[in-house]
């Protein structure tokens, strides 16, 4: 009798594990599924009104999963057609700058539903042996995405080539450009301490950063130096201003974006004319790494490389004093074309 009573209590448990793992999926599954049942949120087509075109954007967000398959390469050219994806010139390019945070904003952006982004830097514009084969081979670089979805891609070096501003005007004459600036000095040290690391792998010296910095037979500050140059944001800016209008324009402030990434991202939503998706939900800071991770998500989680966030070396305090005292006029100037104040010393 005793040993009947032991069998029909491991019965009853194991159904009831059973209903308790059954519901705990359906909780995931139902999770992922509430925002689709939302009511749909007006996407453009292209840069005009809002509500132009509409979309689920959930909808859009559920099906990352074969979008990704379509960037391995693992579907055919059938599922393509069936499933109404193309692969879409960019309507929105982050042009810079180089040590800003382009993979961080890039990154971040697509946690939208409406966004899709270009995973590598394709180098179109500023490579003359890529240019030279042709916009059809640009947009073959692009991801698959759905028609009511933008492609974004980062190129930071694009920002500061001669030759890409009347090259991507020629491809679109509206497109949206997206430039992200950190204070001028921080980020040539920046720059220059992505430099000094990949020296160092290759078991090669690198010269100090003040030895670089500064000019050793004038004392002033060496603008022949590349990680200056590109820190003096108006000199490149004004060339492009000779192709695109300032509204066409919008500054993401690379600091803030580390600290308070939220605000610059809702910016962005606005200057891209999207429904506001990104909320706190989606970043959460990572104690360990020292800054903000991407949860897109309950399942899937996403921190940037372990390269990003690198300590930069000490610096002598008289050189970063005159670093600022010579970008100041610049910055102010910046400020002025960009019609945004940012908060450097």
């Amino acid at each position: 009798m005793l040993f009947k009573q032991q069998v029909w209590l491991r019965q009853k448990l194991l159904v009831l594990g059973s209903l308790a793992v059954g519901s705990l999926l359906y909780l995931v599954a139902r999770v992922g599924s509430l925002d689709r049942l939302q009511p749909i949120c007006p996407i453009e087509g292209r840069f005009g009104a809002r509500g132009q075109a509409e979309f689920p954007l959930r909808a859009l967000q559920f099906k990352r999963g074969l979008l990704h398959e379509f960037r391995k390469g693992n579907v055919s050219k059938e599922q393509v057609r069936l499933y109404d994806l193309v692969q879409q010139l960019p309507k929105a390019i982050i042009i810079g700058v180089r040590k800003g945070g382009t993979r961080a904003l890039l990154e971040m952006l697509n946690l939208h539903p409406a966004v899709v982004k270009a995973s590598q830097e394709i180098h179109f514009f500023d490579n003359d042996e890529n240019y030279a084969k042709g916009i059809e081979w640009y947009r073959k670089k692009m991801p698959f995405s759905y028609p009511q979805q933008i492609t974004i891609e980062k190129s930071p070096a694009y920002f500061i080539t001669e030759e890409v501003p009347e090259r991507i005007y020629k491809m679109n004459s509206s497109i949206k450009l997206l430039i992200i600036v950190r204070e001028p000095t921080t980020r040539a040290i920046s720059d220059y301490t992505q430099v000094l690391e990949g020296k160092e792998r290759k078991n090669k010296t690198y010269y100090k950063f003040e030895k670089l910095a500064i000019d050793p037979n004038t004392c002033e500050v060496n603008t022949k130096y590349k990680a200056v140059r590109t820190s003096i944001y108006t000199k490149h800016l004004e060339r492009w201003l000779k192709y695109f209008p300032i509204e066409q324009f919008h500054i993401v402030d690379g600091d803030r974006l580390i600290t308070e990434p939220l605000p610059e991202l809702q910016l962005v939503e606005k200057f891209l004319n999207l429904p506001p998706r990104i909320s706190q939900y989606n970043l959460y800071f990572n104690v360990t790494r020292g800054f903000y991770c991407l949860r897109f998500n309950v399942i899937f989680n996403k921190c940037l490389a372990g390269s990003k966030g690198r300590i930069h070396p000490e610096v002598d305090p008289s050189v970063i004093t005159k670093l600022r005292k010579f970008f100041h006029p610049f910055n102010q100037k910046f400020y002025q074309i960009t019609g945004r104040t940012l908060n450097w010393p």
